[in-house]
């Protein structure tokens, strides 16, 4: 089964397409010149299109909600 949709892999080619010619830009607005940030780019359209792509990995050493919120209790004698 195949893990991304021919509609993906359309918008990651435009993407790098955009990139080599120099008018890919990133959110913040500058210029993309990453192979890999073009990639990324093009799966994020292609999601908000619509097609299949696999959902984001989640960051590496970000984990949700494990860290406990204990406060430490400062007694005085």
């Amino acid at each position: 089964m195949a893990k991304y949709s021919k509609k993906a892999g359309k918008s990651v080619k435009n993407a790098m397409h955009r990139r080599k010619k120099g008018t890919l830009k990133s959110g913040s607005g500058k210029k993309v010149t990453s192979r890999k940030q073009a990639i990324a780019i093009g799966l994020s359209e292609a999601r908000k299109k619509g097609a299949k792509v696999p959902a984001k990995r989640a960051k590496k050493g970000a984990k949700s909600g494990s860290r406990s919120t204990r406060s430490k209790s400062t007694k005085k004698s």
